[in-house]
């Protein structure tokens, strides 16, 4: 049994420095849930614990009951930011790359990320999470939500002392949700792991855990009990502050300024796409006439990323489909930047390749130029704009500081706001509020009703949770996973 003493540590350097004094104690068998803001230092609170930050004065402790320390090897840190370390491979060079199967044949197959020793042990619990029907697919052909399985599956058997999860829920399907709620619980109970979860919003709050860690401001505000915060409504407003949107702050942002000429953003008949043996999508129909707004919904592993993927022309199997996007027919000799200009995208797999160490300004700024990293150089009326969005979603002091060196959420909501700076028709939004804190969620939500509102406007919703869907959805589509 494992128990952590947090004595006001300071760091040696600035720039991951705490505020005041910081001092808890998780007892054995306590584990513990940090909750707060978007960078509030919830994350930094939890590299001092793993050893990851030097300390110059005060002290963390990790120790187990006869006295002996728990080092760093024997804690386990999963944080969804370096998904593309999984394997022990990183992810190919460009976005486009993971539809082009032809290039995937050196991606590792998730048994082999696995290990047969471990999948031989625990053929019952991989069979209930779900990763027991992908374990012959390659890594680069997982959606998004079967790799955040897949990684909380590969820690967790793993057996760590203690074990730190960075926002264990968001991107799963609700009975994933459940399941991996119920894991990381009797993983805890019955290898005596002490457990930290990282969570952004309250609604997220699992009922097994004893103790939470307010954070806010880089500083402690409250340690309590799971009961004690839920009652406390003051204490959660504080927390998540109701960020204000008002007329004035959106007004006098940019409106949809495509002119093009199309009835339909999208028409697909008939469309089958497969990878080996596996069907992703079959005999699938779908049109999206313009001003039409949408909410694409399924359980991980559906198709929806691969399907999001032909609309945004990435993936080169809709030669072989009968795709029209725009009006015009996919094949007829337009190219992938020509469908782009269209389009303002965000996605989980988009933020799993952007990976390029620039200024958040110039993450937002890359949305003019449709590309994942920043090829281009913006004029200083494109920064403008980017600054003017930044404002309305307000991180705009986020646009100076480096991308990868700012929080999870942090990174979501610049990446979201790079959709709208060059004003599409057509924004697909693939869970835009996933890893916002509630009250970032709360504007967001705000902001891209607003948008959208113009009958100009189309728009794909994607999420797990029904209560994000925006106001201003008239249609949905389910769709049903494979077997």
């Amino acid at each position: 049994m494992t128990t952590i003493r947090f004595r006001s540590p300071q760091s040696r350097y600035a720039e991951t420095a705490l505020e005041g004094n910081v001092d808890f104690t998780l007892g054995e068998g306590e584990n513990a849930v940090l909750i707060g803001p978007n960078g509030g230092g919830k994350s930094l609170i939890c590299k001092y614990i793993s050893g990851g930050i030097s300390i110059g004065e005060g002290s963390v402790e990790v120790r187990r009951a006869d006295g002996t320390v728990v080092s760093a090897r024997q804690m386990a840190t999963l944080q969804f930011r370096d998904i593309y370390r999984l394997g022990d491979q990183t992810l190919p060079e460009y976005y486009q790359k993971r539809w082009h199967a032809t290039e995937n044949e050196e991606s590792p197959l998730v048994h082999t990320i696995i290990g047969a020793e471990r999948i031989r042990a625990n053929k019952d619990l991989l069979k209930k999470i779900g990763i027991e029907g992908i374990l012959r697919k390659r890594l680069i052909n997982l959606s998004s939500g079967e790799q955040r399985k897949l990684m909380i599956v590969r820690h967790l058997l793993q057996m760590p002392e203690v074990l730190i999860i960075d926002n264990p829920y968001i991107g799963l399907d609700p009975e994933s949700r459940e399941t991996v709620n119920e894991l990381i619980e009797s993983i805890a109970k019955l290898n005596n792991t002490k457990v930290l979860l990282i969570i952004s919003h309250y609604k997220d709050l699992p009922t097994w855990i004893d103790t939470v860690l307010c954070i806010g401001g880089r500083r402690l505000i409250r340690q309590t009990t799971r009961e004690e915060f839920l009652q406390d409504k003051a204490l959660i407003k504080e927390l998540f502050a109701e960020a204000e949107l008002s007329e004035a702050s959106i007004g006098d942002l940019p409106r949809a300024k495509d002119n093009a000429d199309y009835e339909y953003a999208v028409r697909m008949k008939d469309i089958n796409i497969s990878y080996g043996q596996t069907k992703i999508l079959h005999h699938l129909n779908w049109q999206i006439a313009r001003g039409e707004k949408w909410a694409l919904l399924g359980r991980n592993g559906s198709g929806k990323s691969t399907l999001l993927s032909l609309v945004c022309a990435d993936n080169p199997q809709a030669y072989a489909n009968d795709i029209v996007l725009f009006d015009r027919r996919r094949g007829t000799g337009e190219s992938i930047w020509e469908i782009k200009k269209h389009i303002g995208y965000v996605s989980p797999d988009m933020h799993a390749y952007y990976r390029a160490d620039i200024s958040c300004l110039d993450v937002v700024s890359s949305g003019f130029f449709d590309a994942v990293g920043l090829y281009n150089k913006p004029n200083e009326e494109q920064k403008q704009t980017a600054r003017r969005w930044m404002k309305a979603f307000h991180c705009e002091e986020l646009a100076d500081r480096k991308f990868l060196r700012v929080s999870y959420g942090e990174q979501r909501l610049v990446l979201l706001v790079r959709v709208f700076v060059k004003s599409p028709s057509l924004v697909i939004l693939d869970e835009p509020l996933h890893g916002l804190d509630a009250g970032k969620k709360r504007l967001a939500k705000l902001l891209i009703e607003d948008y959208c509102r113009d009958e100009q406007v189309t728009m794909v919703y994607v999420t797990h949770y029904h209560d994000e869907i925006p106001s201003v959805v008239s249609h949905s589509m389910n769709l049903i996973k494979n077997s």
